[in-house]
């Protein structure tokens, strides 16, 4: 998992679901699950966790399955780490 939304040209845009991307809100892009799916994500490194609503579409970069805002990413690691590899994800529904 990684993360977007710092800067990097995708705050304020839109998401594929239509809404303004917020990079503070607690959201991700998933390449198929359907839109305001509640994602739980678990960093095991420290055993924090954020709860993400599925708004977007990817990630498209390598074997990454769920991009996460930069608020959520920063929530449960620091975003200096830049992707999680043993993150844990469980659909909530």
């Amino acid at each position: 998992m990684s993360y977007y939304g710092d800067g990097d040209g995708f705050d304020g845009g839109t998401t594929a679901n239509g809404e303004k991307f917020d990079p503070n809100a607690m959201t991700a892009a998933h390449r198929s699950l359907p839109f305001n799916t509640k994602v739980r994500i678990t960093n095991p490194a420290n055993g924090k966790s954020v709860i993400v609503r599925i708004t977007d579409r990817g990630p498209y970069s390598g074997d990454r399955c769920i991009d996460l805002s930069a608020g959520a990413f920063g929530a449960i690691a620091p975003k200096s780490q830049g992707v999680l590899k043993s993150a844990k994800w469980e659909i909530l529904g």
